[in-house]
Order: C-alpha cells, then structure tokens, then sequence
C-alpha cells in the first residue's frame, strides 16, 4: 500500500526502524520458499469472494453462522488443493496444517470444523495405526474422501483419562467391539466437527476382553452413511451448543447404544487384540497418548501466532489513538508514548517470540524423541510428555491474560467484536482447558519432577530439561547467588523450581510419615506441587529463549541480533519480577538488586519501543487474516470502524419495526 495512504502517525513508526524488516520476517516463516509460498497463498485467497461476507459472520445466527462455516472451509480447501496443483505439487500434506493453521483461522473467524481432521484425526491415524491400518485409511483421510474426529472426553470426564466410561467390549464369536455407553456421563463430549461434519471418528474407550478390563484403546468408528450423511445404527449424535467462541467448530455429544465395529478397527500400532481375545500390552502404555503430546506440542506454536496477531493488532492501534499529555504544553501524545503502555504491549511481543522459539525447541525434542519410541527406546518419553504438558498449561494461561490485557489496552474500542480479540481469545481461552486442563497437566508434570528428584537425590543420570537439580542438590545448604543477567535469571529461576520441589516433596514424605497414603499426600501437597511445575517451567522457557535467540544472533545481522537480544532480556527480566517474592525465598537477591531489575526492564521497553512497528511488521499477518480495523497496516482506524458499523443489520432501514410495535406504543400509554 503507498505511504500516501498511510496514517502519517504508523508511517512515521515504520520509518524509524533500525534492522531489516524482512530479515525478521524470514526469520519468523522459516526461510524463502516459505515466505513466498505464504504469501501467494494470501493473495491467492485474499481477493476471492468466496472468503468476504458483506454481513459479517457475528451478525449471524448460530445456524447461519455453522453453514457458512462449512462452506468456506470446504472452499478454502478446494482453492489450497489447487494452488498446489497448479504449481505441480498435489501431495495432502502441504495443506494438512492449512486449514487448523493460522490461515484456516484468519479468514474463518469462528474456527474450522475440518481443523480437527487434521489436527488429530489423522495424527491418530498416524500415531496410533498399524502400517496396514495406515494403508487402508490414512490415502483417504488425506484426500478428506472420508472425514474425522477424535473422540475422548466425555460429558462426565476430561483430562482424567483411566476415569472415562465408554466401553468396547470384545465377542470373540463375531470377532467384533460392541461399543457402549452405559450411563449419559460417559456420552463424547465436545469434539471439533463430531456434530454435523465428520463420519469417522477415533473413539477413546475403555476395551474389555475375556472378562478383564485392558484400559483405554484407540478406536475407529464410522459415525454417518458416507452416502445420505445419517447416523449409522446404534450412534447417538448431534451438537453440544452455543459457547464463548470458536462457535464455528461444531463441536458434538456422541452416545453409542451397542454399536458393533470389526476387530480391525482397533488401532493396533502399539497394543494389540489378536483374534481370540488376547490382549498384548504395548511398550508402554504413555504411547497411547501419543496424538495429545503431538497436540500439545503444536498448541505452543499456535499460542504463538495467536500472540503475533493480538499484539500487532495493538502496536499499530497504540501509534495511532492519541491520548492525553505527558507535557501539558504540548499535543496528546501516541498512546504508546506512555510508559505503562508499552508495559502492556512489548511483553505480549517477547512472549510470542519466545514462545515461537520454544515451540521450534520442543518440536526439534518431540522428534527425537519419537524418532527413539520407533526403536524401541521409551526413556526419555516422560521427559516429553513432562515439558509438553506444562508448556501448554503456561503459554496458554499467560496468552489469555496477555489477550485480555491487549484488548484492554485498545480502550473501548479494543471491546467491539470487529476489533477481533473476541474471536482470538476464544481460541486462546480453549487452548486451556482442551487437550488437558491447565491444573490438571501441571501435576502431571509436578508428578514427573518428584520421582527425577528422588532419583537424582540417589545419583541417577537425569534428562537434559531437569539436569539443573543435580547443582542444586550438591549445593542446597547454600543460597543462590543472584546474578541479573539473563543466565543469571535462569540459574535463579531454576533455583526457585528445584528449591520448591524440595519442599513439596518433604512436606509429601512427612504427611506420610503422619499416616496418609502417598496419593492423599500428593492431594494434600497440590498447590505446591503445581507452583513447582509452573515454576519449573518458567525457568525452561526463560533457558530456551536465551538459547534460541543467541543461536539465531549468529546467524543473523548485527541490527536484527540486538533488537533480538532486548526482546529476550525483556522476557527474563519481566519473567524474574513476577517471580520476586520466590527469588527473595530462594536467592541472594536485595532491594537494590530488584531496584536495578525494574530499572533494566523499563530501559528494555524504551529500547524496543522506535522498532515496535517493525517488529509487528515482520510478523507478516496481512489485513485478512488480522480482521480488525484497529490492527490494518493502513492505521485509518476511524474509517474502517465507520465502515463497519454501516454492516449492522440495524443499520440497513433508518427504522426498526420495533418502534412501530413496542416503542411508539409506550411512549403514548400513561404508566
């Protein structure tokens, strides 16, 4: 768009940038060829009509808005499919992650209910099926010939998974499951596309055979005719209803009243059914739950790019709004010029880099680690699922927050659906309770850290994520001493995860010694036990980012590698003084040393406030997929919010009918 057209004020920003915008942007999409396929994505789809309403979607009514949704998904599927034919490449994987990515997002505001096809569906096919079973299903489920779910929580049970009740009971006579649901809290509860989209599905389910019980196994189940789009025989389903956001997605109840599947049918890369019954344990049972630690770790990712788009939603809102005085003799300054703006704003930004930075990180680990599972090595498989699960619970949470801050910090406009944090927040908001509630995933880390501990109090070798307790352990009788630089802060945040560990695991052993079971004195324990997981996660966020980012600065310019190095500084030292009182409890640490920490996090915001803009920039999130007048590259924020008031339905006749059959009347009776 020529500067011409530009708000003079965002202009003015772009033009004081000290590194190479497109550096960063390189940097941020993975390299050229991904940069340049992105965008003539974006044009290809940016200018169709297919994806531009003139009624905006939260005008709609529920049902309106679920038709639309399936329309536009299936569109945007059709074109991606072409757009990579036509450059003579139609292999599916290129537009799996397209319609759960930030694309399929942008543009259907909603959520997509073919999201889950491919965010778990097929990854459970992938994860869970045997080659065979891989042969006959996963060609179809590529091509969306067939379209699926992933069936686990239930009206009465989420996270606890041993907990759930849907049963699949093995007749050895007919070689098939008869699925059941026993009581109406073991009914599916929730899962994306299960309503009215899919026709398959992977049900978790409690597997009976020969009278015992063999634990929750994978299953695939056909839910419709792939013909008339019915319900099969036995199958209960339909819509669970109107929810904060995301209300595109079509999320489902599913009951199964004696449904018979074929024996294949079970899932059988790890545990195995033969044919008379026999159960067959896999190597361990945590490879059951291999598709929610893949999940997990894309959740990171996508946090990140939900924070990408809600703080440059915000940055570029900041330099246009002017509001009130810093000198009284001069005009109403740019709302970014406040400090206690930027405090709002810069984090948000180093939190989506970091973020992006440890995502790279855990999905360069998940590899490995998948890459040891298919040779038989499952040590380091509850170190994954360790980090995996209070990564989520963390970014999530602190996304959230960071959402609601930044819509607060647009004032009253940041409030109005089109600015679009309401759609954003409702996918940032899910992300904490799907896939594992928050709490929930940090005791299960909380867990994992209280048996390593015990293990490194004994000499054993530890995992790369917790080797931080063995200098802890040799040197306890002594208080850490705080360093503030950015090693420093992540020696001292690991001090204050190994420090509350140790507690949480004395206060553990003498509620048993007073009586209790281990697993009551765990409960009794719990609020410790998950400030150590969270804790311990801090530190290893703060650790990967350092890591990350100091790599990356080899790599990159001088300009780019300090603005790169102020974003990870402002990350630990934001992350340290929201630790100050553990810091105080753990560390060295003084006043005056925590005087000198807000010191250097108020110099860090100054520092990275002439690149803001830049840095949002290089996010490269165009208009439509951004969707709020407040966050256009163009900055003419009033004009668009003008324009979209004109598309309220109420706006369409100068007087509503109501008037005519409720107003006029009561302004004309006596009360």
């Amino acid at each position: 768009m020529p500067a011409s057209t530009v708000n003079k004020d965002l202009q003015s920003e772009r033009d004081k940038g000290s590194f190479d915008k497109n550096e960063f942007t390189l940097w941020w999409v993975g390299g050229k060829e991904k940069l340049k396929e992105k965008q003539d994505l974006e044009r290809f789809l940016a200018n169709d009509p297919d994806f531009h309403n003139e009624t905006p979607i939260h005008f709609l009514s529920h049902k309106e808005l679920y038709e639309e949704t399936i329309r536009q998904a299936t569109a945007i599927f059709r074109k991606v499919r072409k757009f990579h034919e036509d450059r003579g490449n139609g292999d599916p994987s290129n537009y799996m992650q397209i319609l759960g990515g930030l694309l399929g997002n942008g543009i259907i505001r909603q959520g997509n209910p073919l999201g889950i096809h491919f965010a778990m569906f097929v990854p459970a096919l992938l994860g869970h099926g045997s080659p065979e079973q891989q042969a006959e299903w996963l060609p179809r489920a590529l091509k969306c010939q067939m379209l699926g779910t992933y069936a686990q929580t239930e009206l009465g049970h989420g996270t606890f998974l041993r907990g759930l009740e849907t049963t699949a009971t093995y007749d050895e006579r007919t070689q098939e499951f008869v699925l059941e649901s026993p009581t109406l809290s073991s009914y599916k509860w929730w899962p994306g596309g299960l309503a009215h989209t899919v026709n398959y599905c992977v049900v978790m389910a409690q597997l009976f055979s020969k009278g015992k019980c063999h634990g929750i196994q994978p299953f695939i189940v056909q839910l419709r005719d792939e013909e008339t789009h019915m319900p099969m025989k036995g199958i209960v389903i339909g819509e669970i209803g109107n929810k904060l956001g995301m209300n595109g997605v079509n999320n489902g109840y599913l009951g199964f009243e004696k449904v018979r599947i074929p024996r294949k049918n079970m899932l059988m890369k790890n545990a195995k059914l033969l044919a008379d019954g026999t159960f067959v344990k896999p190597p361990s049972q945590a490879l059951t739950y291999g598709t929610m630690m893949f999940v997990r770790v894309i959740i990171v990712r996508d946090i990140a790019h939900h924070l990408a788009k809600v703080a440059t939603i915000a940055v570029r809102y900041s330099c246009v709004r002017r509001q009130s005085h810093i000198n009284p003799d001069q005009p109403e300054v740019q709302v970014i010029d406040h400090l206690t703006q930027q405090y709002k704003l810069f984090p948000a930004i180093a939190r989506s880099i970091v973020f992006k930075l440890t995502s790279d990180n855990l999905w360069e680990m998940y590899n490995q680690v998948t890459s040891e599972l298919d040779q038989g090595n499952l040590e380091r498989l509850p170190e994954l699922h360790a980090i995996a699960c209070c990564l989520k619970a963390v970014t999530t949470a602190d996304a959230a927050k960071s959402v609601e801050t930044l819509r607060m910090a647009c004032g009253g406009h940041g409030y109005m659906t089109c600015a679009n944090f309401f759609n954003i927040y409702g996918f940032v908001t899910a992300a904490c309770t799907y896939e594992g509630e928050n709490t929930v995933l940090l005791l299960q880390t909380a867990r994992y850290l209280i048996k390593v501990w015990n293990q490194a109090l004994k000499g054993q070798p530890l995992g790369p994520t917790v080797q931080y307790l063995n200098s802890f352990i040799q040197n306890r009788s002594n208080r850490h001493p705080w360093i503030d630089t950015v090693p420093g802060i992540v020696k001292a945040l690991q001090t204050v995860a190994a420090g509350k560990l140790r507690l949480a695991n004395e206060h553990i052993e003498q509620r048993k010694k007073a009586g209790y079971t281990h697993e009551e004195a765990a409960n009794l324990t719990s609020l410790e036990l998950a400030q150590v997981a969270e804790a311990h996660c801090r530190a290893f966020l703060v650790q990967s980012g350092y890591d990350m980012i100091e790599k990356l600065c080899q790599k990159v310019s001088p300009a780019l590698a300090k603005v790169m190095r102020t974003i990870g500084e402002l990350y630990a030292y934001n992350e340290a003084l929201d630790s100050v009182g553990s810091l105080v409890r753990f560390t060295s640490i003084s006043e005056s040393d925590i005087n000198r920490l807000q010191t250097k996090l108020e110099a860090a915001l100054l520092a990275i406030r002439p690149n803001a803009v830049h840095i949002v920039d290089g996010f490269d999130i165009p208009d439509v997929l951004l969707g709020s007048p407040l966050g256009a590259y163009d900055g003419n924020v009033y004009e668009r919010l003008y324009e979209e008031a004109q598309k309220s339905p109420l706006n369409k006749e100068p007087v509503n009918k109501s008037f005519h059959l409720y107003l006029k009347p009561f302004m004309r009776s006596s009360l």
